[in-house]
């Protein structure tokens, strides 16, 4: 793999961080500012939402630079939030310090995903883009630990600051790895627009916000759950969650191998096991041991979708990917915010901790129904005397297959 993804790998790295951390310091955020806890959960909802409303601004600005000159705005961009939420005086200039770094999301691993297909050979894309996604696995297992850490010790505005330090590493490796991609000639933001008219395309994004959405059902109730249900020490929750980064460390790297050989396959897989998993995380959260089991699976499986998941909507958006691929990473954060508000509601109706997992798996299902129904279009569409639909080119390739 060529040395560019590191540099890649080092900018999700920073990006997965800062996303996640903000919720192990989120008690001591809100206590300095004198706010309530829902309160400060506005720092992980405005995140979300600059990711989605980021996603397609920046990579449409994106359209009239390079793709490395790009991907170096974006790492700034990132700094400067970070910086911004270190030194912010007040909670409003916290929040918009958190927006502005997520603004560089979506489009960073929009962007760096097609740069690294581009890297490598065509057999080995999705390979390419799990390197660069274990950027964001390990910021899980490693990032987000050690900075709610040094929150907890030396203060939460510490760990913003070195974030920023990551995200300059981050750039600095870009500048010097990434090889210099002029963008595509004759590819304008009409086309990339163009895109969203293969059907193929709006199928992997819908994909994307079930399946992910199935496994953020889950964890982000997973401290209650593991607490009041599965009689967890509060303590014990950071473990659980590094678990559940090690589950998606493996399941990245999984997805990402076998994607390359056959990615429908991979896709029917791991969201079928995803389904199933979540829906025995209503029986396993009651035993301590299955409930670990269960949470490195669910971080496993749900990983194990975004390679192939993301290399789907490359081979389906060919030609224009960038805003495609831009797009199907906020579609992951809508999933996140939609799951997360399912979950919430049977909560709130009194179905008790661990009806997110069901939400999860509903969810999860559906994702599963959506790539066959994906996977019989195409079928139908490469049929000989087919007539193809609007906005699907007979010179488009499509995805790989055993």
């Amino acid at each position: 793999m060529p040395l560019a993804l590191l540099a890649l790998a080092i900018g999700a790295f920073g990006i997965g961080t800062t996303e996640f951390v903000i919720m192990g310091v989120l008690p001591e955020v809100a206590g300095d500012f004198g706010v309530s806890i829902p309160t400060a959960g506005l720092l992980v909802t405005g995140y979300a939402l600059g990711v989605v409303i980021g996603a397609p601004i920046m990579t449409a600005l994106g359209t009239k630079v390079s793709r490395k000159r790009m991907l170096m705005v974006l790492m700034g961009l990132f700094v400067v939030g970070n910086l911004l939420s270190a030194v912010a005086p007040v909670f409003g200039l916290l929040l918009v310090g958190r927006v502005v770094a997520s603004l560089a999301h979506g489009a960073f691993f929009g962007i760096g995903s097609v740069v690294a297909a581009e890297l490598v050979a065509p057999e080995k894309k999705a390979g390419a883009i799990a390197m660069m996604f274990s950027g964001l696995t390990i910021a899980n297992v490693v990032g987000v630990p050690l900075g709610t850490l040094v929150g907890q010790s030396a203060g939460w505005r510490v760990t913003f600051a070195g974030v920023a330090v990551l995200g300059v590493i981050g750039l600095l490796g870009v500048a010097k790895l990434v090889p210099e991609m002029p963008k595509p000639e004759g590819v304008h933001l009409r086309h990339e627009l163009a895109a969203f008219k293969n059907v193929q395309v709006l199928l992997a994004m819908a994909m994307t916000v079930l399946g992910f959405g199935g496994v953020f059902a889950a964890i982000t109730y997973i401290a209650p759950m593991m607490t009041h249900v599965t009689g967890f020490a509060d303590s014990s929750v950071t473990w659980l969650l590094v678990l559940f980064g090690l589950g998606m460390v493996g399941g990245n790297l999984v997805g990402g191998r076998f994607a390359d050989r056959a990615l429908m396959p991979m896709l029917y897989t791991s969201l079928g096991g995803l389904a199933v998993v979540l829906a025995l995380f209503t029986v396993t959260a009651h035993n301590k041991i299955l409930a670990a089991v269960t949470i490195a699976l669910v971080g496993a499986l749900g990983f194990a979708t975004v390679p192939p998941l993301q290399k789907r909507v490359l081979d389906q958006a060919h030609g224009a990917p960038t805003l495609a691929s831009a797009m199907n990473i906020g579609a992951f954060n809508l999933g996140n915010a939609l799951s997360a508000w399912l979950g919430g509601i049977v909560i709130a109706g009194g179905l008790g901790y661990t009806a997110p997992n069901w939400v999860g798996a509903v969810l999860a299902a559906g994702a599963l129904v959506l790539a066959i129904v994906s996977s019989a279009l195409e079928r139908r569409a490469d049929a000989p005397g087919t007539v193809l639909t609007e906005g699907v080119s007979a010179e488009q390739p499509t995805a790989v297959h055993p």
